[in-house]
Protein backbone atom coordinates (compact mmCIF):
# COMPACT_ATOMS: atom_id res chain seq x y z
CA UNK A 1 0.00 0.00 0.00
CA UNK A 2 1.38 3.40 -0.94
CA UNK A 3 1.91 5.83 1.89
CA UNK A 4 2.47 9.58 1.73
CA UNK A 5 3.61 12.29 4.11
CA UNK A 6 1.52 15.46 4.08
CA UNK A 7 4.03 18.32 3.98
CA UNK A 8 1.88 20.79 5.92
CA UNK A 9 1.14 18.53 8.88
CA UNK A 10 3.68 15.69 8.73
CA UNK A 11 0.83 13.17 8.91
CA UNK A 12 1.14 9.85 7.08
CA UNK A 13 -1.77 8.93 4.85
CA UNK A 14 -2.60 6.36 2.17
CA UNK A 15 -3.92 7.23 -1.30
CA UNK A 16 -7.56 6.95 -0.26
CA UNK A 17 -7.03 9.34 2.63
CA UNK A 18 -5.17 11.79 0.36
CA UNK A 19 -8.06 11.68 -2.13
CA UNK A 20 -10.51 12.48 0.70
CA UNK A 21 -8.42 15.54 1.57
CA UNK A 22 -8.97 16.75 -2.02
CA UNK A 23 -12.61 15.84 -2.75
CA UNK A 24 -13.06 18.25 -5.66
CA UNK A 25 -9.77 17.44 -7.36
CA UNK A 26 -9.36 15.07 -10.27
CA UNK A 27 -6.35 12.94 -9.38
CA UNK A 28 -4.78 10.56 -11.93
CA UNK A 29 -4.21 6.88 -11.18
CA UNK A 30 -0.41 7.18 -11.34
CA UNK A 31 1.10 9.72 -8.97
CA UNK A 32 4.36 11.17 -10.26
CA UNK A 33 6.40 13.92 -8.64
CA UNK A 34 4.26 16.63 -10.28
CA UNK A 35 1.05 15.19 -8.75
CA UNK A 36 2.74 14.87 -5.35
CA UNK A 37 3.92 18.50 -5.55
CA UNK A 38 0.42 19.69 -6.49
CA UNK A 39 -1.09 17.76 -3.56
CA UNK A 40 1.63 18.86 -1.12
CA UNK A 41 2.72 15.33 -0.29
CA UNK A 42 5.86 13.22 -0.40
CA UNK A 43 5.88 9.46 -1.03
CA UNK A 44 7.16 7.33 1.83
CA UNK A 45 9.46 4.59 0.57
CA UNK A 46 9.49 1.19 2.20
CA UNK A 47 12.47 0.10 4.25
CA UNK A 48 13.17 -3.29 5.84
CA UNK A 49 12.70 -3.50 9.58
CA UNK A 50 15.88 -4.01 11.59
CA UNK A 51 16.49 -7.24 13.45
CA UNK A 52 15.49 -7.03 17.13
CA UNK A 53 18.45 -6.84 19.51
CA UNK A 54 17.15 -9.52 21.87
CA UNK A 55 14.77 -12.46 22.16
CA UNK A 56 12.00 -10.52 23.92
CA UNK A 57 12.15 -7.43 21.71
CA UNK A 58 10.04 -6.56 18.69
CA UNK A 59 10.29 -3.96 15.94
CA UNK A 60 7.29 -1.79 15.05
CA UNK A 61 6.61 0.97 12.52
CA UNK A 62 7.30 4.41 13.91
CA UNK A 63 6.31 6.95 11.29
CA UNK A 64 8.71 8.13 8.60
CA UNK A 65 12.11 9.80 8.56
CA UNK A 66 13.86 11.89 5.97
CA UNK A 67 16.76 10.11 4.35
CA UNK A 68 18.50 12.50 1.99
CA UNK A 69 15.91 13.58 -0.57
CA UNK A 70 13.39 10.87 0.34
CA UNK A 71 11.06 9.95 3.15
CA UNK A 72 11.38 6.32 4.31
CA UNK A 73 9.58 4.12 6.84
CA UNK A 74 10.95 4.50 10.36
CA UNK A 75 11.18 1.65 12.85
CA UNK A 76 11.41 1.45 16.64
CA UNK A 77 12.39 -1.41 18.91
CA UNK A 78 10.11 -2.20 21.84
CA UNK A 79 10.03 -4.71 24.64
CA UNK A 80 7.49 -7.45 24.00
CA UNK A 81 6.48 -7.48 27.66
CA UNK A 82 6.15 -5.03 30.52
CA UNK A 83 4.95 -5.16 34.09
CA UNK A 84 1.20 -4.54 34.28
CA UNK A 85 -1.86 -5.17 36.42
CA UNK A 86 -4.80 -6.95 34.81
CA UNK A 87 -8.49 -6.23 35.34
CA UNK A 88 -8.59 -8.55 38.38
CA UNK A 89 -5.79 -6.63 40.11
CA UNK A 90 -3.19 -9.34 39.47
CA UNK A 91 0.30 -7.97 38.79
CA UNK A 92 2.14 -9.64 35.92
CA UNK A 93 5.90 -9.10 35.88
CA UNK A 94 8.02 -8.79 32.76
CA UNK A 95 10.07 -11.84 33.81
CA UNK A 96 6.91 -13.92 34.39
CA UNK A 97 5.62 -13.08 30.91
CA UNK A 98 9.00 -13.83 29.30
CA UNK A 99 9.12 -17.20 31.05
CA UNK A 100 5.62 -18.12 29.86
CA UNK A 101 6.41 -16.97 26.32
CA UNK A 102 9.64 -19.00 26.23
CA UNK A 103 7.85 -22.06 27.64
CA UNK A 104 5.32 -21.79 24.80
CA UNK A 105 8.11 -21.50 22.20
CA UNK A 106 9.90 -24.50 23.72
CA UNK A 107 6.66 -26.52 23.66
CA UNK A 108 6.21 -25.74 19.95
CA UNK A 109 9.80 -26.79 19.19
CA UNK A 110 9.37 -29.93 21.29
CA UNK A 111 6.22 -30.84 19.35
CA UNK A 112 8.08 -30.38 16.07
CA UNK A 113 11.00 -32.53 17.27
CA UNK A 114 8.65 -35.27 18.49
CA UNK A 115 6.86 -35.21 15.12
CA UNK A 116 10.20 -35.64 13.33
CA UNK A 117 11.09 -38.46 15.70
CA UNK A 118 7.72 -40.17 15.10
CA UNK A 119 8.23 -39.98 11.33
CA UNK A 120 11.68 -41.56 11.69
CA UNK A 121 10.19 -44.32 13.85
CA UNK A 122 7.38 -44.92 11.37
CA UNK A 123 9.90 -45.07 8.52
CA UNK A 124 11.73 -47.85 10.33
CA UNK A 125 8.65 -49.81 11.49
CA UNK A 126 8.95 -52.30 8.64
CA UNK A 127 12.08 -53.70 10.34
CA UNK A 128 9.84 -55.05 13.09
CA UNK A 129 7.36 -56.98 10.94
CA UNK A 130 6.89 -60.58 12.03
CA UNK A 131 8.44 -61.94 8.83
CA UNK A 132 11.53 -59.78 9.26
CA UNK A 133 14.02 -60.08 12.11
CA UNK A 134 15.10 -56.67 13.42
CA UNK A 135 18.85 -56.24 13.70
CA UNK A 136 20.50 -55.18 16.94
CA UNK A 137 21.63 -51.93 15.26
CA UNK A 138 18.03 -51.11 14.24
CA UNK A 139 16.75 -51.91 17.73
CA UNK A 140 19.39 -49.56 19.19
CA UNK A 141 18.54 -46.86 16.65
CA UNK A 142 14.82 -47.03 17.38
CA UNK A 143 15.44 -46.86 21.14
CA UNK A 144 17.69 -43.84 20.60
CA UNK A 145 14.83 -42.17 18.70
CA UNK A 146 12.45 -42.88 21.58
CA UNK A 147 15.02 -41.37 23.99
CA UNK A 148 15.33 -38.06 22.06
CA UNK A 149 13.03 -36.16 24.48
CA UNK A 150 15.26 -37.20 27.39
CA UNK A 151 18.39 -35.63 25.85
CA UNK A 152 19.87 -32.81 27.91
CA UNK A 153 19.48 -30.11 25.22
CA UNK A 154 15.91 -31.09 24.26
CA UNK A 155 14.12 -29.52 22.43
CA UNK A 156 16.64 -26.98 21.11
CA UNK A 157 19.75 -29.14 20.77
CA UNK A 158 19.13 -32.61 19.41
CA UNK A 159 21.75 -35.24 18.68
CA UNK A 160 19.85 -37.35 16.15
CA UNK A 161 21.00 -40.98 16.00
CA UNK A 162 22.29 -42.26 12.67
CA UNK A 163 20.01 -44.75 10.96
CA UNK A 164 21.84 -48.02 10.35
CA UNK A 165 22.23 -49.08 6.75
Amino acid sequence: MSEYRVRSSGELKNQGEIRKLHPNTSIPKIWGSNVCDDLGIDPVLGSPPPTPSGPYKTVVRNGAVEDGDNWVEAWAEKNMFSKHTDGDGVVHTKAEQETAYQANLDAQVALSVRTTRNVKLADSDWHGFTDNEMSEEMTTYRQALRDVPQQEGFPNEIDWPDEPS
